[in-house]
């Protein structure tokens, strides 16, 4: 199989519930569904009973406003809501309410960079909203003769969604996993929805198709459902492409379908032919009239707008000198951005130095926890502290590590820490030679080494020394110690 005859081309839809306190159409609360009592937060409306009556939620539209903003759309003057009709268990009305021809944002843009150094410019063909299904679950037949059947939870029906449309600007699953990280980092920037996949509250979905490498044709797509987690959106995108590149090899015909994704097996599989617009007999919502938004609204929503991750990282660069991965990691989370902020206004030095530790040590202990930066027991002005000490020459970094874990662990603050592990750099010059001595002297036949001309043995020496001194040594000192007495024994 030949690959290289071929590009991918993928364009991707979002699914993103938006954090309300209501409903989409409806005064119901919009509860965590994982957690809740099922058919609890639901009425006439959201049932989709007779004569039930929506009524649009301006917040949600808001919120969908911002991040059509945020994407660099622009706001329609006009929009309007229809009914999108299809029959399946977890609509309850026998059509979703959602917008077609007048959707509330379109040609926006956003760029990502890959895990491969590449910078795609995304096009954003449309953002509208729509109202989210019911949930299925599935019972198997039991051992006891009963069927299988299935049950229904309707206090996700109703909850605001906000559908993003990619065009199909994406060439390599590279890109479309940067660019569903994007996404979801923005939408979590802007406080409209968690990100948390686990809980179904942001899903993926995955148009792909192939053509022959320079057409400029776009090929018969594949459309991959309901992917909930970023390692399924590679696995499936990687196994489609492979798939299609092998029947096309083989001389057969794509065919347009919706495929749904195997997670446990590794492969997708046909779901029903792929549905075009008039399969959905769209209308215009009657029980809606359109929505008129004036340019005063949209500059009232768009004032907002938090500083959002591209131009945080831009200044992170500029104004705090940061290296451009440590810049990329900070903001990767907003409350991550701010914590580091708030650390390097403690600090009197160079920003750069509090960001090594929050990136390094801090990040690494939070990803052994499983936790994020809001649930950290060191203040940032702790870290700034600890900088401090760092700088003083009062701590090491082998002993600053040590005082950041404590500090992690009991959420006692740095000078704490050091006063009762007793972790006090030793930069006493004469206190150094000592020790510098007593390995020298313990350790002959690697001094006869190191005079042979085996040089890496001196870094040995250093770990002997920090071994006795418990990692309080002065490094520099040390060093330079060591190189003036072994010089003296040529």
């Amino acid at each position: 199989m030949d690959t290289t005859k071929y590009e991918t081309v993928i364009g991707m839809e979002i699914h993103a519930e938006l954090r309300t306190a209501s409903k989409m159409f409806c005064g119901c609360a919009v509860v965590d569904t994982t957690v809740t009592e099922p058919n609890t937060a639901i009425c006439p409306v959201c049932t989709g009973l007779p004569g039930a009556m929506p009524v649009v939620n301006q917040h949600a539209m808001e919120q969908a406003m911002r991040v059509g903003l945020a994407l660099n759309c622009q706001i329609n003057a006009f929009t309007s809501f229809a009914r999108k009709n299809y029959f399946y268990p977890d609509l309850p009305k026998g059509y979703q309410i959602s917008q077609f021809d007048h959707p509330l944002a379109t040609h926006g843009w956003v760029e990502v960079l890959t895990d491969t150094g590449e910078t795609v410019r995304v096009g954003i063909h449309r953002a509208h909203m729509e109202e989210d299904t019911a949930k299925s679950y599935h019972v198997p037949a039991h051992e006891d003769g009963v069927d299988a059947y299935t049950l229904i939870d309707f206090n996700r029906s109703g909850v605001p969604l906000l559908e993003i449309v990619s065009e199909p600007d994406m060439h390599s699953v590279a890109a479309a996993h940067a660019y569903a990280m994007k996404i979801r980092e923005i939408l979590r920037y802007l406080g409209v929805n968690s990100g948390d996949m686990e809980k179904g509250v942001l899903r993926f979905e995955a148009n792909i198709s192939i053509r022959p490498r320079g057409s400029k044709m776009l090929g018969t797509r594949t459309e991959v459902k309901n992917l909930n987690s970023f390692r399924a959106l590679v696995r499936a995108a990687e196994y489609e492409i492979t798939r299609q590149i092998q029947a096309v090899e083989a001389g057969q015909t794509i065919v347009q379908e919706t495929l749904g994704w195997d997670e446990n097996r590794g492969v997708t599989y046909s779901q029903r032919s792929k549905e075009q617009a008039h399969d959905y007999r769209y209308f215009p919502e009657p029980d809606l009239p359109p929505l008129l938004i004036d340019e005063a609204w949209v500059e009232e929503v768009r004032a907002t707008l938090p500083e959002l991750p591209d131009a945080k990282y831009a200044r992170f660069v500029e104004a705090y000198g940061l290296p451009e991965n440590d810049a990329r990691i900070l903001v990767s989370e907003r409350a991550l951005a701010g914590y580091f902020e708030r650390a390097a206004a403690a600090y009197a030095g160079r920003p750069v130095e509090v960001s090594k530790l929050i990136v390094g040590q801090l990040a690494y202990l939070m990803n052994q926890e499983g936790i994020g930066i809001d649930e950290v027991r060191v203040a940032p002005e702790a870290i700034a502290k600890l900088v401090t000490l760092l700088d003083a020459g009062t701590l090491n970094q082998t002993g600053a590590k040590d005082v950041l874990t404590a500090m992690f662990e009991t959420g006692k603050s740095p000078e704490e820490i050091v006063k009762e592990k007793g972790l006090i750099q030793i930069s006493d010059e004469d206190q150094l030679a000592h020790f510098a001595d007593e390995v020298l002297d313990e350790n002959p036949d690697q001094v006869a080494a190191y005079l042979d001309g085996k040089e890496s043995v001196l870094q040995w020496f250093m770990g002997q020394v920090m071994r006795k001194t418990r990692g309080r040594a002065k490094p520099q000192t040390v060093l330079q110690q060591l190189r003036e007495k072994l010089e003296t024994r040529r």
